[in-house]
C-alpha cells in the first residue's frame, strides 16, 4: 500500500521531515517497517500551503507536485524540499494496489483549497467502481483525472458534503462504499487511513471494515516532549502548535509517537486538538 505524513505548525522546510529524520518518509519509501510492502516506489506527491497562506491577497489553493518514479531517487523532489517552507503540508509515497503508475494516480489529490491522500484500498474495486462512480455529483465528475479508488473516495466525500462537514462527509462516504459492497456480496471492503486539509485544519482518519486498520500515529505535544527531552535541539525550535501525523514513526525518540485508535479520527487546529470516534453512516446517498 502506501506511507504518508501530514504536518501542521510553524513554517518549516519540507526536507526537515521528508529527508532529515532517522526514519524519514524518504527512508520509508525503501525501508517501510509497518506497511504491507517494504518498498513504496510507485510514485510520490507533496501538497503544501504557502507560508503566507491566509493573507487577504493570497489564493487559497495549495501547490501540488507529483511524480511517477520512486521518491528515494528523485532529484527534483530533493531540490524542492530544500527550498520550500510551509506551515502545513502533506506528503505521500505510493505502492500501487493495482491501478496504473501514472501522475494522475499519485497522491495528494486537490480540489480548490482541499487536499486528500489515502493509504489502503477498496477491496474488489473493479466490481464496485461503476456504482461508486455514478454516485459522484455531476459537477464534480470532470475533476476526476485518474483511475484510483483513492481519488474516487475523495470525490464521493466532496459529493457528501466535505466542504461543510469533513467528518460527516467521510463517514457518509465510508458508509456508501460499505453499502455498495454489501449489495455486490463483497465483505470487508474498506481499508483506509486518510488525511484531509483545507489549509487551516487537518483531519486524519483510521478505519477499516474488518477493524484491522493500517498503522497511523500522531506526535506528542511539543510541550510534553520538551519536558521529556530538554536537551533536544529540534524540540527547542518547534512551536507548541506543531503536530505531525504519520503512517509510521519518523524515529525512535521515546514518548514521541502515539497510535491513532482503531475506528477514530484526529482533528488538528490552532489551539485545539482532539480524537473522536469514526462511525460510517450506512445508507448514505
Amino acid at each position: 500500500m502506501c506511507r504518508w505524513l501530514a504536518y501542521s505548525g510553524s513554517p518549516i522546510m519540507l526536507e526537515e521531515l521528508l529527508y532529515k529524520p532517522e526514519h524519514s518518509l524518504i527512508d520509508q519509501s525503501l525501508h517501510a517497517r509497518m506497511g504491507v510492502e517494504t518498498t513504496n516506489g510507485d510514485g510520490f506527491g507533496i501538497g503544501w500551503y504557502p507560508a503566507d497562506h491566509g493573507e487577504p491577497d493570497r489564493v487559497a489553493e495549495p501547490a501540488v507536485v507529483r511524480g511517477t518514479g520512486p521518491a528515494w531517487s528523485d532529484r527534483n523532489l530533493r531540490e524542492l524540499a530544500h527550498c520550500v517552507r510551509s506551515p502545513m503540508f502533506v506528503a505521500h509515497i505510493r505502492a500501487s494496489t493495482g491501478t496504473a503508475v501514472q501522475q494522475t494516480n499519485c497522491h495528494p489529490f486537490r480540489y480548490g483549497p482541499w487536499l486528500w491522500m489515502h493509504n489502503g484500498a477498496i477491496h474488489d474495486f473493479p466490481r464496485l467502481k461503476r456504482d461508486l462512480m455514478l454516485a459522484v455529483d455531476p459537477s464534480l465528475y470532470p475533476s476526476i483525472e485518474g483511475s484510483t479508488d483513492s481519488e474516487l473516495m475523495f470525490h464521493l466525500a466532496l459529493t457528501f458534503g466535505l466542504r461543510d462537514d469533513v467528518p460527516g462527509a467521510v463517514e457518509r462516504m465510508a458508509g456508501f462504499v460499505e453499502g455498495t459492497a454489501a449489495r455486490h456480496g463483497v465483505t470487508e471492503p474498506l481499508q483506509m487511513t486518510v488525511a484531509v486539509s483545507e489549509g487551516t485544519q487537518l483531519w486524519a482518519f483510521r478505519y477499516s471494515s474488518g477493524r484491522a486498520s493500517r498503522s497511523l500515529f500522531f506526535s506528542t505535544s511539543v510541550q510534553a516532549l520538551r519536558a521529556l527531552h530538554p536537551d533536544n535541539p529540534v524540540l527547542r525550535r518547534a512551536s507548541e502548535e506543531t503536530r505531525i501525523i504519520v503512517s509510521e514513526p519518523l524515529g525512535d525518540l521515546p514518548g514521541a509517537w502515539n497510535p491513532v485508535p482503531e475506528s477514530s479520527y484526529a482533528v488538528v487546529r490552532e489551539g485545539h486538538d482532539s480524537i473522536r470516534a469514526f462511525r460510517p453512516q450506512i445508507g448514505a446517498r
